[in-house]
């Protein structure tokens, strides 16, 4: 799947294992319809199989249409299917009925940054981060957002905090160095850039285009080329959209 400017976005589904070996049977967990879950359904997910995913939930939303997570859970079957429209107003709906999970509202803020709305993606995943803070995903995509909109102190900060949760992560090591160099601190993009540039494949293609903006580093003109040389520098756009099943 593409956003709108053309950049990959990456799609990743983080599933409980456990989830694998439940019966194939509706059961379910919680005493509120926005906890309500269904094993069919969910078991699609874990299976990848997203078309049956999609019929299941929305078989399941037929007699429980306030089931926040059923919602949640369709939105994401319809973003691996490419349906983005559908999976926006289901994460919509599912936040609407209540649900407070630091993954809904990951996806929920990727929905909005692949449409470049950007005021509602940090709101999105802002929730994201004060809900789940221990997960690098919420800091990391929070930092793309908020350099996105040019708050490049905002996006330092979170970085800064996801580069704490996943120290060795080449992406988010990356980010950093391009955030500090447009707030001009050439020495900390310099310290990032020659720290990935010691790491091994795959990162090593995208740091020889890098090592030409350490040539860069010192003309009067730097911030102007900085900023037109460092969108090209294997710059994910925006990150891991992620669920957590399992709760059946």
């Amino acid at each position: 799947m593409l956003s709108q400017n053309g950049r990959p976005l990456l799609r990743l589904m983080v599933i409980s294992t456990a989830l694998l070996f439940l019966h194939v049977a509706s059961a379910w967990a919680g005493s509120s319809d926005k906890e309500i879950c269904d094993v069919d359904a969910d078991y699609s997910l874990g299976l990848e199989d997203y078309p049956a995913a999609i019929r299941a939930h929305l078989a399941l939303l037929r007699t429980h249409e306030d089931s926040a997570l059923a919602h949640y859970h369709l939105g994401f079957a319809y973003s691996m299917v490419g349906r983005s429209e559908d999976e926006l107003d289901e994460y919509r709906k599912a936040a609407k009925l209540g649900l407070r999970q630091w993954d809904l509202y990951l996806n929920l803020g990727l929905a909005y940054l692949s449409r470049s709305d950007l005021p509602k993606a940090v709101d999105a995943l802002a929730i994201a981060v004060r809900l789940g803070p221990d997960h690098y995903e919420t800091h990391f995509n929070l930092a793309i957002a908020y350099r996105d909109g040019h708050s490049l102190r905002e996006a330092f900060k979170e970085i800064t905090l996801a580069l704490k949760l996943a120290p060795q992560d080449l992406d988010a090591g990356n980010t950093k160095a391009i955030i500090c160099a447009e707030l001009g601190n050439l020495s900390c993009a310099r310290d990032e850039w020659t720290h990935l540039d010691s790491q091994p494949q795959p990162f090593l293609a995208c740091l020889g285009r890098g090592s030409r903006i350490f040539q860069l580093m010192r003309p009067p003109s730097l911030r102007r080329m900085l900023r037109s040389q460092t969108n090209n520098l294997c710059e994910r756009k925006a990150g891991t959209s992620t669920i957590v099943t399992g709760q059946c």
